[in-house]
């Protein structure tokens, strides 16, 4: 049995981070706190800084699971996502195993515990990698065959997918941030609006970022 966990080293093409925006929100030494109706204080520069941060992480996410995505050339980083039951635990596999590429085509597998080799095999072999494992008791080889039509065709559907799921991700974001700053007493109608209309803004921004990251990573597969 095995799970999926997103971590992996970002390649160059995802490395691109957008510049810190500059706060918008009207500065705390222009008001007072504003006090929700249960008593909690709320402060809305907090509030949309904490958004910008969650959704920042949401990306950061999206590119690691990309990076697992892989392609027809041997990268280690598609292993990430994979854990092996070891010892009772699901654990990562990184965490139980060496991994290294000694050619373009090939990624070795050496694990820390020989006696582990097995477990870790039929892990990869469950996984959604789409790859057999060549195991000679020392170690595991993954061949990276070129991919195939309907194997680009399959990828180009999980990047969807993450993609999607990432942009969900972002939407709860947005809808967290909308329920706090709908909360807020002692604020004007005009000053609500406008931290609203930052907040979508903002959402907005980050949708369309992980519509680039799908595109790169589709035309990535897309290159025979």
């Amino acid at each position: 049995m095995h799970a999926l966990t997103f971590t992996p080293a970002v390649p160059s093409a995802f490395r691109a981070r957008p510049l810190r925006r500059e706060r918008s929100v009207v500065p705390r030494a222009q008001r007072s706190f504003v006090v929700r109706a249960d008593g909690e204080e709320i402060d809305p520069d907090e509030v949309m800084l904490d958004m910008e941060e969650r959704m920042e992480k949401s990306i950061d996410s999206i590119r690691i699971n990309f990076n697992t995505v892989r392609t027809g050339r041997a990268n280690a980083a598609i292993l990430d996502r994979v854990e092996v039951e070891y010892y009772g635990a699901m654990t990562p596999l990184k965490s139980i195993a060496n991994a290294t590429t000694p050619d373009a085509q090939t990624i070795l597998i050496q694990p820390f515990d020989k006696g582990a080799i097995n477990d870790i095999e039929r892990a990869l072999m469950m996984s959604d990698l789409g790859l057999t494992p060549s195991n000679d008791g020392n170690a595991i080889r993954l061949n990276i065959p070129s991919l195939t039509a309907d194997r680009r065709k399959e990828l180009a559907k999980l990047v969807s997918k993450l993609g999607e799921d990432g942009k969900v991700a972002i939407r709860n974001v947005r809808r967290d941030a909308l329920k706090s700053i709908g909360k807020l007493e002692g604020v004007g109608e005009d000053e609500i609006k406008s931290f609203e209309d930052q907040i979508e803004k903002l959402t907005g921004e980050y949708v369309k970022q992980v519509d680039g990251l799908i595109k790169t990573k589709e035309e990535e597969l897309s290159k025979v």
